[in-house]
C-alpha cells in the first residue's frame, strides 16, 4: 500500500472512525434521548400514576369523606330520631300523666258531683218528707170536718133567727127553707167575725140612731179601706153616701140600709154582666173549671170542697191533679177525692208535664160521662210568663181536644192577703183569661172588704167563698147573704 494510499485509508479510517464515534454518539445522544424520553415517559407515566393514585386517594378520602359525613348525618339524623322518639315518648309520657291527671281530675269532680247530686236529692227527699209531713198534718186536721159532712139542727137561737131572716128576704117560703142553707147562712156570719169586728161594731157604735154626718161618712171611709174594700169601691161608696147626704137627712139605720144596696150592687154588677147568677156545670156536656192561683190561698183544699159540693148536688165529677210542681199536692187531693167519692187522675212522676194529666183527664172524663171536671194547675213556676205558658198550653189542650165544653178558669185568693190578693187578681186576669174568682178564708181574717176591690176593680165575678176549714165551708157566693153576714149587727 502506498503511502497515499495509506494516508488516504488513514483519513478515510478517522474519517470513518469520526463518523461512528459521530453516529455512535449520536446513537448514544439519540439512546439517550431516548433513555431520556423513556425517563420522562415513565416520569410522566409515573407523575401519571401518582396523580392517579393522587385522585384515586383524593377520590377515595372524598368517598371516606362523604361516608363518613354520611355516617355523621345517620348518626345525627339517628340521634334526631331517638331525640324525637324520646321528646315523642316524653311528651306521650306527660300526655298520658296530664290524661291521668285528668281523669282523677274528672273522677273526684264525678265524685263530688255524685256526692252533691246524693245531697241534693237527700235535701229533695227531706223536703219532700216534709211536705209529705205537713200535707199528712193538712189532712190530719181536716180529718175532723171532713166526715162531718151532714148539717144537724142546733137550738132555736139568735144565730137561727137570723139566718131564717135573711133566707125570708130573699123570698124564701118557711116550706122551702134546707137545714143546709141554714147552717151555711150561721158558718158564713162566723166565718165574718173577724171581718165585722174591726167594721161593723166600730161604725154601729158611732152611728146609733143618729143621722149622719159628714164625719161619720169619713170614719167609715177609713174603715172601708181598713177592710181592704180598695180604694175605687170606697169611693164609689162614699161618693153615692155624700150625695144622698146632700139631698135629704139620713138616719143611722136609713144609712145601713143604703150602705148595703150600695155594696150589693158593687158585689152584683161582674155577676149579672157574666149572664149567670150562680155558677153551675151545665148538664148534658163537659163541663172543665181550671182552679189557679199562687201557692198557699188554698187552692188544692178549696177543689175538694169544689168535689164535695159538685157530688153532693149529683153531678158526676172529676179531678185532676195537674199541679205536678208541688210535693204532696196530688197525695193531699187523692185524700180529699176519697172522701167526696170522686176519682183523682195524676202523674206522680216528679215534675210530670201538667198537659199531658189534662189531656189523660178529658180522655177519662169523656169515657165516664163526666160532667164537672175540676183541674188543679200550678202556682208557682220559675216565674210569671212560665207559669201563665202552662195554663195557655192546657187551654189550647181543652180548646183541640174538646171545643164544646164549657170552660171556666176561677182564681181562687186567700181573704187574709187583702191588696196582695188585689194584685194577683189584676195579674191573672191580663194572661189566664179568668172567668171567676173563689174567695177562701174569711173566717180569722179582718180584710173580707177584699171581695169589694175584686168585683169592681178587677171586673170578676165572685163565684164561691169559703168561710171556714169545714168541708161544707165552702158556698155558691150569694151578694145579698154575704153583705147581711158582714153587717149583721144591725
Amino acid at each position: 500500500m502506498t503511502n497515499n494510499n495509506l494516508n488516504n485509508s488513514t483519513d478515510w479510517a478517522k474519517q470513518a472512525y469520526a463518523q461512528l464515534k459521530q453516529k455512535q454518539e449520536q446513537q448514544k445522544l439519540e439512546q439517550q434521548k431516548q433513555e431520556q424520553q423513556k425517563l420522562e415517559q415513565q416520569k410522566l407515566e409515573q407523575q401519571k400514576q401518582e396523580q392517579q393514585k393522587l385522585e384515586q386517594q383524593k377520590l377515595e378520602q372524598q368517598k371516606q369523606e362523604q361516608q363518613k359525613l354520611e355516617q355523621q348525618k345517620l348518626e345525627q339524623q339517628k340521634q334526631e330520631q331517638q331525640k324525637l322518639e324520646q321528646q315523642k315518648l316524653e311528651q306521650q309520657k306527660q300526655e298520658q300523666q296530664k290524661l291521668e291527671q285528668q281523669k282523677l281530675e274528672q273522677q273526684k269532680q264525678e265524685q263530688q258531683k255524685l256526692e252533691q247530686q246524693k245531697l241534693e236529692q237527700q235535701k229533695q227527699e227531706q223536703q219532700k218528707l216534709e211536705q209529705q209531713k205537713q200535707a199528712e198534718e193538712i189532712i190530719k186536721k181536716d180529718q175532723d170536718f171532713i166526715n162531718d159532712t151532714k148539717p144537724k139542727l142546733g137550738k132555736f137561737d139568735e144565730e137561727f133567727t137570723w139566718s131564717a131572716m135573711v133566707l125570708a128576704a130573699q123570698g124564701k117560703k118557711v116550706d122551702q127553707i134546707s137545714l143546709d142553707e141554714i147552717d151555711w147562712l150561721s158558718r158564713l156570719k162566723r166565718g165574718l167575725e173577724e171581718t165585722r169586728k174591726g167594721f161593723v161594731s166600730e161604725l154601729l157604735d158611732k152611728l146609733g140612731d143618729d143621722p149622719l154626718t159628714p164625719e161619720t161618712l169619713d170614719d167609715l171611709e177609713t174603715l172601708l179601706l181598713r177592710a181592704d174594700a180598695g180604694i175605687n169601691s170606697t169611693d164609689k161608696v162614699m161618693n153615692s153616701l155624700r150625695k144622698k147626704l146632700n139631698e135629704e137627712v139620713v138616719g143611722g139605720e136609713e144609712g145601713i140600709k143604703f150602705l148595703k144596696e150600695e155594696l150589693i150592687s158593687i158585689l152584683e154588677e161582674p155577676i149579672l154582666n157574666s149572664k149567670k147568677k150562680i155558677l153551675v156545670p151545665e148538664e148534658g156536656k163537659l163541663n172543665i173549671w181550671l182552679i189557679v192561683g199562687v201557692n198557699g190561698v188554698g187552692k188544692t183544699t178549696t177543689i175538694g170542697k169544689l168535689a164535695h159540693l159538685s157530688t153532693s148536688s149529683n153531678y158526676k165529677t172529676l179531678i185532676a191533679a195537674a199541679d205536678t210542681f208541688r210535693a204532696a199536692a196530688v197525695e193531699q187531693l187523692i185524700v180529699w177525692g176519697e172522701r167526696s167519692n170522686v176519682d183523682v187522675i195524676s202523674n206522680k212522676s216528679r215534675n210530670a208535664d201538667p198537659a199531658a194529666v189534662v189531656f189523660d183527664s178529658i180522655n177519662s172524663a169523656l169515657k165516664r160521662g163526666t160532667e164537672l171536671l175540676l183541674v188543679d194547675t200550678a202556682g208557682r213556676l220559675q216565674n210569671k210568663n212560665n207559669l201563665m205558658d202552662e195554663l195557655s198550653k192546657i187551654r189550647k189542650i181543652i180548646d183541640k181536644k174538646v171545643p164544646h165544653s164549657n170552660v171556666e178558669s176561677l182564681l181562687v185568693l186567700d181573704a187574709s192577703q187583702g191588696q196582695n190578693g188585689l194584685k194577683q187578681a189584676k195579674g191573672f186576669a191580663k194572661s189566664a183569661n179568668l172567668s171567676g174568682a173563689i174567695i177562701t178564708k174569711l173566717d180569722g181574717s179582718s180584710r173580707g172588704g177584699v171581695s169589694l176591690a175584686v168585683s169592681l176593680e178587677v171586673n170578676l165575678p165572685i163565684r164561691f167563698i169559703g168561710a171556714g176549714e169545714g168541708i161544707r165551708d165552702l158556698r155558691p157566693f150569694n151578694s145579698f147573704e154575704f153583705i147581711e153576714a158582714l153587717l149583721a149587727d144591725k
